[in-house]
């Protein structure tokens, strides 16, 4: 929210020094401070004297503008609306406008120009340039335009928790500062608006627990061809909101100052009474930005008696839009129910001003004020005429607003110093009407603190309208214990370490995602739905880490890097809503090149074995090689014939491979992915590493180069080879593989190192001759032959 100090002035005479700090520190956090406009200079108040046609040229006119000096100024100027007798911003010889574009002596198709006249857009004020800025008729001619309009201004940008909707106005932000400083606030403004119709609609509330206040009046006869003034157009612009006309700009303007939203319906097409009730489901509606929504069975409507005219407190929908040819307009001011809004405008895929402020909170007893004052603004600026207020209200269904007991001794003991009672009293005072007995302070909370509830609530306040900067710092003595460390589990931190030293960076991706995503990447697994949405594309729960990991991929190729190494560490989230199994699993995604682009090795893309090679340097600080076996395994995510599953100790612990082309096509995705996943449980058991001496006596190494079926996979003939249980073979290790050119079931071969070792005396060449002989007639038994 953007709030202007001069605004806030309007309505405090004292503001703090630093105002910037002081918010923040209340808790109202700026986050960026900016002048009301760009820097300029030699900028004055100008009035236009005479206008006379161009010679040389039919769209410019030749003026003289008086700007407070000896003489008049001659200027030619091609603004459609010069005329004689406006005030104009008007920059002299030696002006500086935004840009850096600088004013001097010229001459336009032949005629001296000493100056330029300017409109809002060349001034940055806003983006029209349709004309020349025209200012009010009681401008002092000659005076330094910036002074004049105030441009040193300074507006904040303030970040609000979700807490504090009571500051979403300047009233609001200005009452928060006013609290924290023990000044004076100015009070709500109150108008007598004169009854001077007999149009009423009539309004019927069938929801009263969802809408327990609803006030609403006619206000006919207005000029929507009126124009806004200058200065509610700059301070709508200040905060941000762009001018659309006199009826919005002043509901708006109402909106921002006090915090209630307002909503219009031209009255003409209302038919019958307006209602508030609950849709059905299936309805349907149109809304003002001409989105069709097909309604659920619980949002609050409001309706007339043919039509929905509008969703309650979010939007008005299109068939009761106020258009220029509207004279008569019926206008809403109504208390809703938090819960009864919150979360229902995300449903829809919708943020509004006013969904944004009921679903926080708003203050249940301003709807009156409210729309009086912006009657009055309707009255004085489009010259309508106001009707009777209708009222709709169960005051019992209002919020309670209960006392609350806050204990001296509790006050000191969660702040961390000691308060007097009298400070206490005098800071609790400024929020509401206290009550003081012996050990505690009673309040009752005002109607606009929706988070003030128990007694930690004002124990916060009291600590925050204080200042945090005033609470000490106290030191007490601390007992450190250390953390226990198994070694029958690795930490998370040492597998990542080994990916970061392999080129990988750690990413870390929302734990919910986009249902097309979910159903494309893990079609088996229904996910669990999110009740309350931060958005339409971030509405399901993840099953696995893989959706992050494509769509981080996705987001840096499509930002020109072309090798993409990353990681993550995370929770899947299967089951449904009331029974969530969470498990925690560690993944990983690359695609481009091996190595970084250099002139020592040849560049080559990334395959399957190259990020096997990553996974093995992993699950090598937790399991012994013989344990981890990678089987070919089919899965919907990846690639036939390019994917694995993983095993340790023959449990499964996760999946490796390439994304199918069709997932990746289905995600706009244009290159190569490989993944790996892998379960956290599973990979962190260790078997504790135990030393074994050293041998004395020398190994011995033999070779076998054996004929394998074209289908076989490595593993399994080591597997074969290594169940003779012999404690003399110390490892099988696989050195090459080739492929044979005829075309019959042993179409290759795999060529293997054996070890040998006898750790008590030196190995004999019988011992390995028997081993062999074992080795190969269980080879024999899957059809595995020694190359002859």
């Amino acid at each position: 929210m953007k709030i202007s100090i001069s605004w806030l002035k309007e309505w405090i005479d004292e503001i703090p020094q630093n105002t910037s700090n002081h918010l923040t520190m209340l808790g109202l956090e700026v986050d960026s401070e900016e002048l009301a406009a760009p820097e300029f200079t030699n900028i004055v108040v100008g009035e236009v004297l005479t206008v006379e046609p161009h010679p040389d040229a039919d769209k410019l006119r030749v003026t003289t503008v008086n700007v407070g000096e000896a003489e008049p100024l001659q200027i030619v100027c091609g603004a459609p609306n010069v005329a004689v007798g406006i005030k104009v911003p008007t920059a002299v010889i030696g002006a500086v406008l935004p840009g850096d574009f600088k004013i001097k002596k010229s001459k336009l198709r032949g005629v001296e120009s000493y100056g330029m006249l300017c409109s809002a857009r060349e001034l940055g004020l806003s983006d029209d340039h349709a004309g020349l800025m025209i200012l009010a008729e009681d401008a002092p001619i000659g005076k330094d335009f910036r002074e004049y309009y105030n441009l040193n201004d300074m507006i904040y940008e303030i970040d609000l928790t979700p807490n504090r909707g009571d500051c979403l106005s300047v009233y609001g932000v200005a009452r928060d500062v006013a609290l924290s400083t023990g000044t004076a606030i100015k009070a709500l403004p109150e108008h007598e608006i004169a009854v001077t119709i007999a149009d009423k609609i009539d309004v019927n509330v069938a929801d009263t627990e969802a809408c327990p206040r609803y006030l609403g009046r006619m206000i006919t006869g207005l000029d929507m061809n009126a124009e806004t003034p200058l200065w509610m157009k700059e301070r709508l612009r200040r905060a941000g909101t762009r001018p659309h006309g006199i009826l919005v700009d002043i509901t708006n303007y109402v909106m921002l100052e006090l915090g209630q939203p307002l909503h219009a319906f031209d009255a003409s097409k209302i038919k019958g009474a307006i209602k508030v009730r609950q849709s059905e489901a299936g309805e349907q509606v149109v809304l003002l930005n001409d989105d069709t929504l097909t309604l659920k069975a619980n949002t609050l409507l409001i309706t007339d008696d043919e039509k929905t005219v509008a969703l309650a407190g979010i939007m008005g929908a299109a068939n009761s839009v106020c258009v220029d040819q509207t004279t008569s307009v019926f206008l809403e001011s109504a208390w809703f129910n938090p819960l009864a809004i919150a979360g229902r405008a995300r449903e829809y895929g919708l943020h509004t001003d006013a969904s944004h402020r009921f679903e926080r909170g708003v203050d249940f007893n301003l709807p009156m004020t409210a729309l009086e004052y912006a009657t009055h603004l309707l009255v004085t600026l489009a010259k309508g005429q106001a009707g009777e207020v209708t009222i709709a209200e169960n005051t019992a269904l209002l919020p309670k607003k209960e006392a609350i007991k806050v204990r001296f001794e509790r006050i000191n003991q969660i702040v961390g110093r000691s308060y007097s009672v009298e400070r206490i009293t005098e800071i609790l005072s400024r929020i509401g009407e206290v009550t003081v007995a012996d050990d505690h302070v009673v309040l009752v909370p005002p109607s606009h603190r929706f988070d003030i509830e128990i007694e930690e609530d004002l124990i916060e306040e009291i600590a925050r309208i204080d200042g945090y900067d005033n609470i000490g710092a106290l030191f007490n003595n601390s007992i450190s214990t250390m953390t226990p460390f198994t070694e029958f589990k690795t930490p998370v931190n040492q597998f990542k370490n080994v990916l970061v030293d392999r080129g990988y960076n750690e990413v870390i991706t929302m734990s919910f995602i986009a249902p097309k995503w979910q159903a494309i990447i893990d079609p088996s697994q229904a996910p669990i739905v999110l009740k309350n949405p931060i958005s339409a594309d971030l509405s399901v729960m993840r099953t696995t880490l893989a959706a992050g990991l494509i769509s981080t991929i996705d987001y840096n190729l499509k930002r020109q890097q072309k090798r993409v190494r990353v990681f993550e560490s995370g929770l899947t989230f299967k089951g449904n809503i009331d029974n969530v199994e969470q498990k925690a699993y560690l993944g990983g995604a690359v695609t481009g090149d091996v190595l970084p682009e250099q002139w020592g090795e040849k560049a080559r893309k990334v395959d399957f074995f190259d990020v096997k090679n990553d996974v093995e340097a992993m699950l090598a600080l937790s399991a012994d090689a013989k344990d981890i076996n990678f089987v070919a395994k089919a899965f919907d995510l990846l690639h036939p014939g390019q994917s694995a599953e993983i095993l340790i100790k023959g449990e499964p612990a996760g999946y490796l491979g390439k994304i199918h082309p069709k997932v990746a096509k289905a995600l706009d995705v244009s290159t190569e992915i490989y993944l790996f996943e892998l379960n956290l449980a599973v990979m962190q058991m260790t078997v504790p590493t135990v030393f074994k001496p050293l041998s004395k006596f020398p190994s011995s190494r033999r070779d076998l180069t054996l004929v394998v079926p074209q289908d076989m996979t490595v593993d399994t003939v080591i597997n074969a080879m290594t169940q003779i249980k012999s404690s003399l073979l110390q490892s099988v290790q696989l050195f090459d593989i080739y492929n044979f050119a005829k075309e019959d079931r042993y179409e290759k071969s795999f060529s293997f190192g054996l070890i040998f070792q006898n750790d008590a005396e030196n190995i004999k060449d019988e011992e390995i001759d028997t081993i062999l002989n074992n080795i190969l007639e269980n080879l024999k038994q899957i059809q595995v032959f020694l190359r002859q």
